[in-house]
């Protein structure tokens, strides 16, 4: 059997016909990222493969320094060219971890290559690929277009400014490109260093002076107000566990004011003024009906010494053990309670938490919208397909699959929409398997209902996109 041929992850005769003839050329939403809305406003380009595939790619940095590469060679001053070859040295010793199929998925969908990447052919694919990026339509807008990618979710701080959302709306990308609303830094009272500065930004971009809580609720009120006129339907969380202390508005006010004139909280009081402002960001989704995301269970810098020194997001980040549930079960049942109860989606990061997880989606359905609160698709070092099949198995055993929302990226690279390809085979595998031995009907209409369901339909009608 050839390597990553057309029939690559499908092991039976329903699985191919589910792929090939229905999920294969369905549309992306890819609602969750981390793509640049500068690259994207600027229809950007890229001088070399390295830039597009190693730069910022903390998967692939991991496995490099697993495989003895100086540092000089992941992050540091070597040379693009120098950065590929130190690649394509690793990519050998990735075999049976996903990204060896990424890879190699990602050099045939996009630069038309079939071969392996390995130090002997890494002279012909450096110039084969460079040769690729430097035509017409390789670019931001050139590779939506080509992956039939219809809206696109960006990470956005309430700080940030939108004017590259704005510009992509005036542009003519045919994608919806629309931020998300992250607003974790507010959190950040036992560190008024850090907090300080963020308010000073906040401050700029709502032109608005924050000097006690009701000023912050103000500003990220008109924040919220901002990226829903600019298209945003969903917020993001990322937390180790959603904080459970309940706290009055009198105590978030005296917390606030302390950290705000620089003096740090105790951890009792930041996790106080962090549950309120979790059910205060929870009525402002709930409000708008958008989908409030929870990414939960990350450990993160935890190799402080090399996290000092390249900061965030460069591969010091693992699967934390923290137990999640009774604090998830506190923070939903306060919102439920308060008749402020936004769309969810869960995603957890051990995979321990699966059934705790898919599980608990189940009592906090209202009966009013179809899969209100989700249990959503394999994340981080989940996102592959031992953790993608155990994601799917817990859901379905405890819930309703055909209401899920499906995959996304959470990538940082504009060369992972082929992910969504990735989960379409595992998904249609498992569907058509089940269907081959007798325990799914066989009845292909509902099959290749689910499957279109899953793939794109259940997003766009969950998220209210109107692509």
């Amino acid at each position: 059997m050839a390597y990553l041929d057309e029939n690559f992850l499908l092991y039976s005769p329903t699985a191919l016909r589910l792929f090939h003839e229905v999920a294969k050329d369905q549309p992306i939403i890819d609602y969750h990222c981390h793509l640049s809305p500068k690259q994207i406003a600027t229809n950007h380009r890229w001088p070399d493969i390295s830039e597009i595939w190693l730069g910022g790619d903390h998967y692939k940095w991991r496995l490099m320094r697993a495989n003895g590469i100086d540092e000089d060679l992941i992050t540091g001053d070597s040379t693009p060219r120098e950065k590929f070859q130190a690649w394509a040295e690793t990519v050998p010793y990735t075999l049976r971890n996903p990204i060896h199929h990424w890879t190699h998925i990602e050099l045939q969908r996009y630069f038309g290559i079939d071969l392996l990447l390995t130090p002997d052919t890494a002279d012909e694919i450096w110039e084969r690929t460079n040769a690729k990026l430097a035509e017409p339509d390789f670019s931001t807008h050139g590779l939506l277009k080509k992956f039939d990618v219809r809206v696109v979710g960006t990470t956005d701080d309430p700080a940030d400014p939108l004017d590259d959302h704005h510009a992509i709306a005036a542009s003519d990308l045919t994608t919806l490109v629309v931020p998300t609303f992250r607003p974790d830094k507010a959190f950040l009272v036992d560190r008024p260093d850090l907090l300080g500065p963020w308010l000073d930004r906040l401050e700029a971009v709502t032109d608005m002076a924050i000097v006690h809580l009701s000023d912050l609720l103000a500003a990220l009120q008109k924040r919220h107000d901002d990226f829903h006129a600019a298209g945003a339907r969903l917020s993001d969380h990322g937390l180790d566990r959603l904080p459970a202390l309940k706290c009055t508005d009198e105590e978030a006010a005296m917390i606030f004011d302390r950290a705000r004139f620089g003096k740090a909280v105790t951890p009792e009081e930041k996790e106080k003024f962090s549950f309120y402002l979790m059910i205060f960001f929870g009525q402002l989704d709930a409000a708008k009906g958008w989908t409030k995301q929870l990414h939960l269970g990350a450990f993160r810098n935890v190799n402080s010494a090399m996290a000092d020194r390249l900061g965030p997001d460069t591969g010091y980040d693992t699967i934390g053990d923290t137990s999640q549930g009774a604090a998830l079960i506190t923070y939903l049942d306060a919102l439920a309670t308060a008749g402020a109860l936004p769309k969810i989606v869960l995603y957890n990061l051990n995979p321990r938490d699966n059934y705790l997880f898919a599980c608990l989606t189940g009592v906090f359905q209202d009966g009013l919208v179809a899969g209100k609160i989700q249990f959503g698709s394999g994340w981080w070092f989940l996102d592959q397909k031992n953790g993608m099949e155990l994601q799917l198995d817990a859901l379905s055993a405890t819930g309703l699959l055909s209401r899920f929302v499906g995959m996304l990226t959470d990538s940082r690279s504009f060369l992972s929409f082929p992910r969504h390809e990735y989960f379409r085979r595992i998904l249609c595998n498992l569907i058509g398997g089940e269907a081959d031995r007798g325990e799914l009907p066989d009845d292909f209409e509902a099959l290749s209902g689910l499957v279109s369901a899953v793939c794109f339909g259940n997003a766009k009608r969950h998220f209210g996109f109107d692509v």
